[in-house]
């Protein structure tokens, strides 16, 4: 059998393409995904506050703490992620969106998993945990096919981030049934979070830049993508190798604090001043200037100096959650036929999850007042995502728009 007549077989098998029956919800893969992960990040937030104030007995054998961690990197930006890569890969690889039901479904698993992880008294740890190994693993072997398929080899690294992802959310959950709280398994999560938006980023971030000062017959550009980005990257990676395997050795400071300096000097090279007009794009350059802020906090932590969940929290929610804020309202803008540029309510989301990350970490600097530190912290999560769902709820939910 020939690899074309191969590709038709798959095709025929699993219905690919703009689905132009049925809901509107599950004709692009952002639709569902980014709804459903700005939905969950209030609820899932809500439910935490909740617990920790003892209002409420959350997540049963599982865990409280577990819970919120989990549902935090695996459930959330696990959503957001599968909404970006969905949409994405299409258009690198050329080839149609999986949409209609095989969306839906993939979508469903994804639900499952939710309500797997809040019904274990009920269901069990073991299955719960089964249940929602299985959404991720789902993601990479779709995402795999489709680069496969479309012979774009050099994205395969970021299926890498997905593999460890999955791998993190594996023995996250096997710690867990062991009665424990596997914190290399969320360093390993965050860091794949991490090389991903140094990866994807590099690509869009200047991009995104240069279009706009295009357009107003500009020619301060950024620099484009070359051989020190890639040592960035690289160099990136080390860092987060070895504070996800040593947090504490002192190769782990070096590296951390290196990194941070290149990646400073990155995006500096992108001269994110040049947009402060349109802050669709300003918030891009915002959010991954946590990236060299999260390295210097890793050499710090590495010497003692700082605890391990404030570095946690300065990377997952500044540099992970605030990018993918950012994507999630340039993506539904834009691939809905809306003008690219910010609403007044999108630019005071974005300011509630910058200013929630620049607080949070602050809980473990400033034990007295941690208490109010998480309140103020959960607090501005939940008004940034809940912005964003009142304002992008219906623009997900209906047919495309003709541009403007």
């Amino acid at each position: 059998m020939t690899a074309s007549q191969s590709a038709a077989r798959v095709s025929r098998a699993v219905p690919r393409g703009l689905s132009r029956t049925g809901p509107v919800l599950f004709s692009y893969g952002f639709r569902p995904f980014f709804l459903g992960g700005g939905l969950w990040a209030i609820v899932a937030m809500a439910l935490w506050i909740a617990a920790i104030s003892g209002r409420i007995d959350l997540a049963g054998d599982y865990g409280a703490a577990n819970w919120h961690a989990h549902e935090m990197l695996f459930g959330f930006a696990s959503a957001v992620l599968a909404g970006f890569l969905l949409t994405a890969v299409p258009n690198w690889t050329g080839r149609l969106p999986v949409s209609g039901w095989p969306l839906g479904g993939l979508f469903a698993l994804w639900c499952a998993g939710r309500l797997a992880l809040l019904a274990t008294d009920g269901i069990g740890v073991v299955a719960a945990a089964v249940i929602d190994g299985l959404f991720l693993p789902v993601l990479l072997a779709i995402c795999t096919r489709e680069v496969v398929a479309g012979r774009k080899w050099k994205d395969l690294k970021v299926l890498g981030g997905l593999l460890a992802l999955s791998l993190a959310n594996g023995i996250f959950h096997v710690a867990v049934i062991d009665g424990g709280h596997d914190h290399m398994a969320l360093r390993l999560a965050v860091s794949a979070y991490i090389v991903l938006v140094m990866i994807v980023g590099g690509r869009i971030v200047p991009s995104f830049t240069r279009n706009w000062l295009n357009k107003f017959g500009r020619t301060d550009f950024p620099v484009p993508y070359n051989r020190y980005d890639t040592v960035a990257i690289l160099g990136g990676v080390a860092a987060l190798a070895a504070w996800a395997a040593a947090p504490d050795h002192p190769v782990t400071a070096v590296l951390g604090a290196a990194a941070a300096l290149v990646h400073a000097a990155r995006l500096y090279r992108w001269r994110g001043w040049t947009v402060a007009p349109e802050k669709l794009l300003l918030v891009l350059h915002a959010a991954y200037a946590f990236i060299p802020l999260g390295l210097a906090a890793i050499g710090v932590s590495a010497l003692g100096l700082l605890e391990e969940r404030s570095v946690l929290h300065l990377l997952s929610v500044g540099g992970v959650a605030c990018m993918m804020l950012a994507m999630m309202t340039r993506a539904s803008l834009g691939h809905t036929g809306h003008a690219l540029t910010a609403s007044r309510l999108t630019i005071a989301a974005y300011a509630a999850l910058i200013l929630c990350a620049l607080v949070r970490p602050l809980g473990e600097i400033l034990p007295d007042a941690s208490a109010t530190i998480y309140a103020v912290a959960g607090l501005l999560w939940i008004i940034a995502f809940g912005l964003f769902s009142f304002e992008y709820a219906p623009i997900l939910a209906r047919k495309r728009r003709t541009p403007l």
